[in-house]
């Protein structure tokens, strides 16, 4: 059915631009459907293992026990179907999300959602202490994947999309389409862009809609939402929440600390790979015997702990000793290579440290009456903030959480930005990235610009590269190659994008050979750019996938080639932005000196034993204030550029101020033995002053 719906979207795209928006709030609906749909399925699919594991103490006669039994066999099932059909479903899911946007175009494979499901059920089911958000949201970003490239839409579009499912992955999990749609802009598109908003909301709201009419109608867990008496009666408490940001550091700095030591002893440990996810089971299961409550989601303890009303005077430390468990827990879980997220836990873990301070201080505060379930709220922002470097998700997650109430929305933005800032300085990493660094691959940070953002891959790729044939033979295709001097090439067929084939596809299969075509050797299916990529972008996916070359397809048709991107197009669009950039310099430069009244034309020549004799435009350091407008060489007239070298007896002609001259004249009779030379001054024309 969900085949037919796409195939039916797919076949009315004759009468609608592929950029219509329209069309495109159409698929993000339907992508939003779907995802609320899958949502609704985890859910029933881990309650499922969860109670065949329960039904199986029962039958075995050991209770409790089974944990021992459920928590290492749901881990190591997991790792299992990771191992043999798909590695993409080990760990949390928004990393591998991050990726398919950031590397390959917005490309996450349709196998995942499935065997996601199953790992994760396994996982969380058999006990494990983790999240289902982020796996619901490499969820959503595969089916946002698979329902765009369905519609042929471009790349961009296929961004977008994908951002949408992600997006309704929170929105389904929470009941919280705003919060979802920040995710999607804050997390795993690190960018803010207008074009893609409407699809990530249609997709959040319908999928949350859907999520929830599925789980009333089904009787499914709840949603995290709660009823929310709290307020804060005096304004002096946000010294309290202050003091509560600054905690919440500290435990989320232990928590990712934790996180990449455990991963790091876990990669070398020794022994069959299989014997990791057993002993990291045992681990939690122990954990999990004791204290039940970090088994699991956590999301019923959460749930509980939110609504604390009264203080009691055992408590406080009850709690911060369970934060410290589930931490524990969490980590072994998430180093397991199972399939869960740390999205929940890090909920779990700033609601029971925020009811725990609050319970703490309650007895001591005199100037109003505190709620250990107002800290308890302000502390799961705090610390998801933290954790996920995500302020504005945070806050908005926990404000939909609590009905929309505005009780609450300065002690959250307090301790929300103080986590995130200070956690950033303790460790840069989040629980999202650290995985991605361990692989190699940094994802550029929100808001930096590199050089090469102002330059598109249409402006430098190479328009007329050759092109082989899946039907040559690698003889024939070593022959185009040295004859071109290349070392890959795009295959086609039919005038479509069909594979990549390079010198070291070549030497895999035995080397230039009449018996074996292109068709065998070469990688199908390759990552691609558009014209419309940033340099910038198409240098990353390269770097981090350690190739030399890309097919760049247009930005309307993904199997249309129009050009190739290799690296030393990449020198090329370098010096381009360089000289761009020099321009837009030249220009401000020039319009402040034309607003400055004291300003004028003068000549100077530059004198014998100059630093800048011999050297070219661009290396030398110019003041402000002064603009080059010519230079004269014996009766040659030139206008300069960066790569004009200056000759000793060169007339210059500038435009700037009277202290801008000097200044100049300064730094030219300047040697490299005598940086502070005397000024000698032969003014060919008038003195500055007397223009």
């Amino acid at each position: 059915m969900f085949d037919s719906i796409v195939k039916r979207y797919r076949d009315s795209r004759g009468a609608s631009q592929t950029g219509d928006t329209a069309w495109t709030l159409a698929l993000a609906a339907l992508v939003g459907v779907a995802v609320g749909a899958a949502a609704a399925l985890l859910i029933f699919v881990v309650d499922v293992v969860r109670d065949l594991f329960a039904d199986g103490g029962e039958s075995l006669g050991i209770g409790e026990w089974i944990v021992f039994l459920s928590v290492p066999i749901g881990f190591l099932g997991a790792f299992w179907i990771a191992t043999r059909f798909a590695p993409e479903v080990e760990g949390d899911g928004v990393p591998e999300a991050a990726v398919g946007l950031a590397l390959h175009g917005g490309y996450l494979a349709s196998r995942s959602v499935p065997f996601k499901i199953l790992a994760t059920a396994l996982t969380l089911g058999g006990g494990g202490s983790a999240g289902r958000e982020g796996p619901v949201v490499q969820i959503g970003a595969a089916i946002g994947s698979f329902v765009s490239r369905k519609a042929r839409l471009g790349e961009d579009q296929i961004r977008g999309m994908v951002a949408a499912g992600a997006g309704a992955a929170i929105g389904a999990s929470f009941n919280a389409p705003i919060a979802g749609m920040l995710f999607a802009m804050e997390v795993i598109l690190r960018s803010f862009a207008a074009r893609h908003l409407s699809s990530v909301v249609v997709a959040s709201v319908a999928a949350a809609v859907t999520a929830e009419g599925l789980s009333n109608a089904f009787g499914l867990d709840e949603v995290l939402l709660v009823a929310f008496p709290f307020g804060m009666d005096d304004s002096r408490e946000l010294l309290l929440y202050l003091l509560l940001g600054l905690v919440v550091v500290v435990v989320a700095w232990a928590f990712l600390r934790s996180l990449d030591i455990v991963e790091t002893l876990a990669a070398r440990m020794p022994g069959p790979k299989w014997a990791r996810p057993v002993l990291f089971g045992l681990v939690v299961a122990s954990i999990g015997f004791f204290e039940p409550q970090v088994l699991g989601t956590g999301q019923v303890f959460t749930r509980q702990t939110l609504q604390l009303v009264a203080e009691s005077d055992d408590v406080w430390w009850a709690l911060l000793l369970l934060v410290g468990l589930k931490l524990v827990a969490t980590t072994t879980t998430l180093s397991s290579r199972g399939s869960g997220g740390a999205f929940m836990p890090s909920l779990f873990l700033g609601a029971a440290l925020g009811a725990g301070f609050g319970e703490f201080l309650a007895p001591h505060w005199t100037i109003s009456e505190l709620h250990p379930g107002a800290f308890a709220i302000v502390g799961m922002a705090a610390m998801f903030a933290a954790v996920a470097r995500a302020p504005l998700t945070a806050i908005l997650i926990v404000y939909e959480i609590i009905g929309r109430d505005y009780a609450l929305i300065l002690p959250l933005m307090l301790a929300a930005a103080i986590a995130t800032v200070l956690t950033d300085l303790l460790h840069p990493e989040s629980v999202y990235t650290m995985p991605l660094k361990r692989r190699g691959i940094v994802l550029t940070t929100v808001g930096e610009v590199d050089l090469l953002d102002t330059i598109s891959v249409g402006e430098v790729m190479s328009t007329n590269a050759a092109l082989a044939s899946p039907a040559m033979t690698l003889r024939e295709l070593q022959g185009e190659l040295d004859r071109y001097r290349h070392h890959g090439m795009a295959v086609v067929h039919e005038d479509r994008l069909v594979g990549l084939i390079t010198v070291s596809d070549i030497m895999r299969a035995g080397g230039a050979r009449d018996d074996l075509t292109v068709a065998h050797a070469m990688t199908p299916r390759p990552v691609t750019v558009q014209p419309s990529t940033p340099v910038s972008a198409a240098l990353e996916r390269m770097a981090a996938l350690g190739i030399g070359r890309m097919p760049v397809v247009a930005d309307d048709d993904p199997g249309r080639l129009v050009g190739m991107f290799r690296r030393e197009d990449a020198v090329r669009s370098y010096h381009y932005a360089l000289a761009a950039t020099t321009g837009r310099k030249l220009d401000r430069q020039r319009m402040a000196t034309r607003t400055d009244p004291g300003t004028r034309f003068f000549d100077f020549r530059v004198p014998p034993g100059s630093f800048a004799d011999g050297r070219p435009l661009s290396e030398v350091t110019w003041p402000e204030g002064c603009t080059l407008v010519s230079v004269r060489r014996h009766t040659d007239v030139m206008v300069p550029t960066g790569g004009t070298v200056l000759e000793s007896g060169d007339v210059v002609t500038a435009f700037g101020t009277t202290r801008g001259y000097y200044r100049l004249i300064d730094r030219l009779n300047a040697t490299a033995d005598e940086p502070t030379a005397e000024i000698e001054i032969e003014d060919l024309n008038e003195k500055p002053d007397e223009h």
